[in-house]
């Protein structure tokens, strides 16, 4: 999505949320220490990141149909920003994972996209708007895959790289407009 985005021209932050889980959790899965370590130079989410941003793609794995509780966790946090009207009319739009292809990834987008809606956010489908998409799992809510052993599939990357696009042409259009949008222009 960074990526995509930056081919816009768009300025970007990649953060992550704050973890959660106890050791004893994150040491009982393969991989989710080695994430922590291979992530540890990624700086922590701030609601500063989302006052400054112009637009914002959330991911997440998919956590029994739900987003992760690390990621609910921070936008729980949200409610002053949006008291305050500082997420409405910025595009957003997400991303997921699960451990099988029929893991609750359109469920965890669905809930996701709950929250937004409750910000005034524009939800930013991914629908059937570029061919990279079908390859990936043609999931029309947002990107998602299916883990893998082997990483990220070069086909979910794809069409992450044309969600960073999209997103980054929605917010700098919205950007522009959104004094008009708000109605104060």
């Amino acid at each position: 999505m960074e990526e995509g985005a930056r081919a816009e021209g768009a300025e970007t932050r990649l953060r992550k949320v704050r973890e959660l889980a106890p050791d004893a959790a994150i040491d009982s899965r393969p991989g989710w220490r080695e994430n922590l370590e291979a992530t540890s130079h990624v700086e922590e989410a701030a609601l500063a990141d989302l006052e400054w941003a112009d637009g914002f793609v959330f991911g997440t794995p998919t956590r029994f149909g739900l987003p992760s509780a690390q990621l609910k966790q921070f936008l729980d946090q949200t409610g002053g920003l949006w008291a305050q009207g500082k997420l409405q009319d910025k595009p957003v739009s997400m991303f997921c994972g699960a451990g099988n292809p029929h893991g609750g990834q359109e469920a965890t987008l669905l809930t996701l996209a709950t929250v937004f809606y409750h910000w005034g956010s524009v939800i930013v489908p991914t629908g059937y708007t570029d061919p990279s998409l079908k390859p990936a799992g043609g999931n029309p809510y947002g990107v998602s895959f299916t883990a893998s052993k082997d990483g990220l599939p070069a086909e979910a990357a794809e069409a992450g790289r044309y969600l960073g696009r999209r997103i980054a042409r929605f917010a700098e259009a919205l950007a522009a407009a959104r004094e008009r949008i708000q109605g104060r222009g």
